[in-house]
């Protein structure tokens, strides 16, 4: 077995946030090796030039909206006649004292990390089980696994054990037809965020890192040849799965 079984020449690869961070390094995966890609993104700016750097194409698309959700798969379908890969990546953290935290504020990461991923998966996956086939890859967190420390984010912690649960049991509805549903954990990633709270959190930072037993953070292109193998024919008998890619953090 050679490396075409990674290959994605000619797959038509949707990836929501892909404008920038894991969502953009996870495109640029998928571009490298083969995908013909779409970039959902709220983002204009970011999304236009991704796709422009990518040679795919630009799908405006508030994940919230669970009909432009469901408009935006059947553009894609109808464009491209298939969609074989969905990675949905769109999501958010508040850092907000669990007796304090409003109710809007409760929604609103619920919403877009939880809500949003369920309608993702739904449109993705009726295309795909009337095509037969295809690779969805929902990108969780280790905080679905374990609750972090020090800062306090109960909300963000529960919408990313949902992504997990909601993996496995779309994974067992649509395994006997075709379609794989998968999820990528990752541990602490240095995107321009995690950088941004470097700078304002340095002690919560020092944390993270003493916590990880290989001691740093991930770069957002390692997380990429992850979703490449999840999408492709190397992964063809993993469902349901849950690879966590945290340094180790979830070991101690």
């Amino acid at each position: 077995m050679g490396t075409e079984v990674f290959s994605l020449r000619d797959k038509v690869a949707l990836v929501t946030g892909g404008g920038q961070g894991i969502g953009l390094e996870i495109a640029r995966a998928l571009r490298s090796a083969g995908a013909r890609l779409v970039i959902g993104e709220i983002n204009q700016e970011t999304g236009e030039k991704a796709a422009a750097e990518l040679e795919g194409e630009f799908l405006p698309l508030d994940v919230t909206d669970s009909g432009a959700v469901a408009d935006g798969v059947a553009r894609i379908v109808a464009d491209h006649g298939r969609i074989d890969v969905s990675v949905h990546n769109a999501g958010m953290v508040r850092n907000e004292p669990a007796e304090s935290m409003p109710d809007e504020s409760w929604r609103a990461v619920l919403g877009l990390n939880l809500d949003a991923v369920f309608w993702c998966c739904r449109e993705a996956g009726r295309a795909m089980l009337a095509q037969g086939s295809g690779s969805i890859i929902n990108i969780a967190s280790m905080s679905g696994l374990i609750s972090n420390h020090p800062q306090p984010q109960a909300s963000y912690n529960t919408s990313k054990a949902g992504v997990i649960m909601l993996t496995k049991s779309l994974a067992g509805e649509w395994a006997g037809r075709g379609v794989r549903v998968n999820s990528i954990s990752p541990g602490y990633t240095g995107t321009e965020l995690l950088r941004q709270v470097e700078t304002s959190q340095p002690d919560w930072f020092r944390t993270w890192v003493a916590q990880t037993p290989m001691g740093r953070v991930a770069e957002p292109r390692e997380l990429g040849p992850i979703a490449v193998f999840l999408a492709s024919e190397a992964s063809s008998f993993v469902t349901g799965s849950n690879l966590v890619a945290d340094g180790g953090f979830t070991v101690w």
